[in-house]
């Protein structure tokens, strides 16, 4: 098992992860009868989306010898109605000065791998994902 969700009431969770025991909780959002005090599920679905290309990144950067410490993903998660749902996720790719210059070649690696991530390749294609990788944009 991964981990276990509990309601709190008030339209709130606790997660728990089982291997770890680390936390999180879940608030319904002000636009859905919440507080928007904390991550609503479907903030966490569009955020796990750039925690994971963050992450395979992570790992094929160590097999090229390149840190991409301070590389950081905005996202902006777009709300549809009828059926309520997430119809975008925008990403917008802050690279930090140490990356700039990095070769082509290495920056279509990280990129390929980023838009190859499990999360990506989860998402329903109902749901538009955009990607602004800014100085990396070819």
């Amino acid at each position: 098992m991964t981990s276990a969700v509990y309601y709190q009431g008030n339209l709130r969770t606790s997660c728990t992860h089982n291997q770890s025991g680390s936390t999180i909780e879940t608030d319904a959002p002000v636009d859905n009868h919440g507080k928007g005090e904390r991550f609503s599920p479907t903030d966490l679905l569009a955020t796990s989306l750039a925690a994971c290309m963050l992450t395979v990144m992570g790992i094929k950067a160590s097999s090229m010898d390149t840190s991409l410490e301070n590389l950081c993903i905005e996202v902006e998660k777009i709300m549809a109605s009828d059926p309520r749902r997430v119809s975008e996720i925008k990403l917008n790719v802050k690279i930090p000065s140490s990356l700039i210059n990095l070769e082509n070649r290495s920056k279509v690696i990280l990129k390929n791998t980023a838009e190859t991530c499990p999360v990506l390749n989860s998402i329903h294609p109902g749901i538009k994902v955009a990607i602004n990788w800014n100085e990396w944009a070819n």
